[in-house]
């Protein structure tokens, strides 16, 4: 009897084991709406594994010429598993109501390949979940537009940086390295 409880426990584990290894983390346990698409961005399904940046932007901020260098980020790192994510927000009241104007920003002129959202909350009591989870894991959420969030591999926020802080910034590419690593 106990030889049949021990291989019924065992066969248990090594059924559950792959599973919990393959759970998507919380952190992407979500769905966007993509950007100038009737599509949705799974985030488990799209990103899962992958090492992320994730950006919340806004078309008409000073900081937006920032596309071309998240864009660059992305070339330079995709094909070692990592994804920039951008998320237009209108909390600080930069980003059009149109999407069709903000996809002409994105794509036509700063010439971005990365996925975006649709224009989403990313703070306050009205963030979008992917947001929150973003700042409690940071401790910190956006206190204007393109705050950058480095993610690992396992959906955890290695490190952030305030709008300031360049793509090509030195301390931003070691943190998107080390999410590579992880």
């Amino acid at each position: 009897m106990r030889t049949h409880l021990f291989a019924a426990s065992l066969a248990l584990t090594l059924l559950a084991g792959p599973a919990a290894a393959n759970e998507c983390p919380v952190l992407l346990q979500h769905e966007l709406p993509e950007l100038r698409s009737k599509e949705t961005i799974d985030l488990c399904q799209q990103f899962q594994g992958k090492a992320l940046v994730v950006v919340n932007t806004a078309s008409f901020c000073g900081f937006a010429p920032q596309f071309k260098g998240l864009e660059a980020l992305y070339q330079r790192y995709r094909q070692e598993g990592l994804v920039v994510l951008g998320v237009p927000s209108d909390d600080f009241f930069q980003e059009s109501d149109d999407a069709a104007e903000t996809a002409e920003v994105c794509y036509v002129n700063y010439g971005v390949t990365f996925p975006m959202a649709q224009t989403q909350p990313v703070r306050g009591s009205d963030a979008i979940p992917l947001f929150r989870e973003l700042a409690e894991q940071a401790g910190a959420a956006p206190r204007w537009n393109f705050y950058k969030y480095v993610v690992d591999r396992n959906g955890r926020v290695v490190d952030y940086f305030s709008s300031k802080v360049e793509p090509d910034d030195p301390k931003l590419i070691e943190a998107v390295e080390k999410a590579l690593r992880r």
